[in-house]
């Protein structure tokens, strides 16, 4: 059967549009299924590069953003595709067992292609991890380059040999959880590096009742069948290169945003951007070649997703105060202003008013916020991108440090 829909991601937003996940959430969502469907079976290969379009998708916001509803309207199309999929609890044995239990073959043309292709949906990130498993992330680590072969050596029970490794990992978390499982050292390189963190403060909007259009979802279901038979080469259109060197020179030198603990990330781009063109590509057509369309759609979804990605880790560092400082930029981010009182209150337990008003200079001195005289002996705390956008007609009063 032929594909029904234009394009498979722009379709699934507008399926779940009737619901509180922000569309981030939403948008990574389809580009996960699409990632686990295509499997090991196809690539792209770039120079003397292979890139497979597996990706490390975590959603990261607090308990109330909608990740695990953003998680749940995709999953069911993988379900009714049987998509090979790990347990969300599991211990490191058992899932080396499930991925080599995992082996398929699928055949191309008059090629025959051996894969190991498994998909981690973990609503509960922190949990299928567990707490400084270091084990663990070093396997999700060996495995996001999909090697030809990787083994296992048990005591006392032989050799695993795997062939042809494809994981993807979508996960959810919170900013707090996530900054407890991961040690400081595995921050910024490692796993990390390889991992899409895509951050939301809040829910999008208010759904009382959320729809989902059942016809427009056989719809999806039907196309992304139609994706799972993809397979082998992807190519790219002649015009691709040129685009692709321009952007790969051009953001050399000049990251999205500078913070130490995103410096792997940073590094990995240029891959990341990769796969995108891979999972764009197979959205909208059978085709299987790559256009200048798709790379900048890929960079447009990257750099969206760029804007809020530092936040993941705003609460992580050597600072004693580091991660309270990053709860209280959450509350004043979301509530727009607060007086200086109320913060006090709220975190009386972690900090004095000598170390609130530390961590506020430090604030106003990042220009996150800005202090303004409220009724006699309040002190009003605004956040900075907020008041620049209001553009008053009458300047505000600016209170400055003592």
């Amino acid at each position: 059967m032929a594909r029904i829909l234009n394009d498979w991601i722009d379709s699934y937003l507008k399926y779940t549009d009737m619901s509180e996940p922000p569309k981030t959430y939403r948008l990574w969502s389809a580009i996960a299924t699409i990632s686990a469907v295509l499997q090991r079976k196809c690539y792209f290969q770039w120079g003397a590069l292979t890139f497979y379009p597996n990706m490390y998708i975590i959603l990261i916001g607090p308990p109330a953003a909608r990740k695990g509803t953003a998680m749940d309207q995709a999953r069911p199309f993988l379900e009714k595709l049987d998509i090979k999929m790990a347990a969300e609890a599991i211990t490191r044995e058992a899932l080396i067992r499930e991925l080599s239990e995992a082996t398929d073959n699928t055949m191309v043309g008059d090629k025959m292609y051996f894969h190991s292709s498994l998909t981690i949906w973990a609503q509960e990130l922190t949990v299928f991890l567990g707490y400084s498993n270091l084990q663990l992330m070093s396997d999700l680590t060996d495995w996001y380059d999909c090697k030809n072969r990787w083994t296992y050596r048990t005591k006392g029970q032989g050799v695993d040999d795997i062939t042809g490794v494809y994981v993807v990992l979508f996960g959810a978390t919170t900013p707090d959880l996530i900054r407890s499982a991961l040690p400081l050292d595995a921050i910024g390189g490692g796993l990390t590096s390889r991992m899409i963190f895509i951050y939301e403060p809040n829910k999008e909007k208010l759904v009382p009742l959320t729809e989902l259009d059942k016809a427009l979802g056989k719809q999806l279901l039907n196309d992304l069948r139609q994706i799972q038979l993809l397979g082998g080469r992807f190519t790219y259109h002649k015009d691709f290169s040129n685009k692709w060197i321009d952007w790969y020179v051009a953001q050399e030198g000049h990251p999205p945003f500078r913070d130490s603990k995103f410096a792997g990330y940073i590094d990995r781009r240029a891959p990341h951007i990769l796969k995108l063109c891979i999972v764009s590509c197979a959205s909208r057509t059978d085709d299987m070649i790559i256009t200048v369309e798709d790379l900048e759609r890929a960079i447009s979804i990257l750099e969206l997703t760029e804007q809020k990605m530092a936040q993941t880790f705003s609460g992580v560092g050597k600072s004693p105060h580091a991660e309270v400082m990053a709860k209280i930029m959450t509350d004043i981010g979301l509530e727009k202003e607060i007086e200086q009182s109320d913060l006090l209150e709220r975190y009386y337990n972690d900090v004095d008013k000598w170390t609130l008003g530390k961590i506020i200079d430090t604030l106003e001195e990042t220009k996150f916020l800005v202090r303004i005289s409220g009724t006699p002996g309040k002190t009003i705390l605004l956040h900075k991108a907020t008041l620049d956008k209001e553009k008053p007609n009458e300047p505000k009063e600016i209170k400055t440090s003592d």
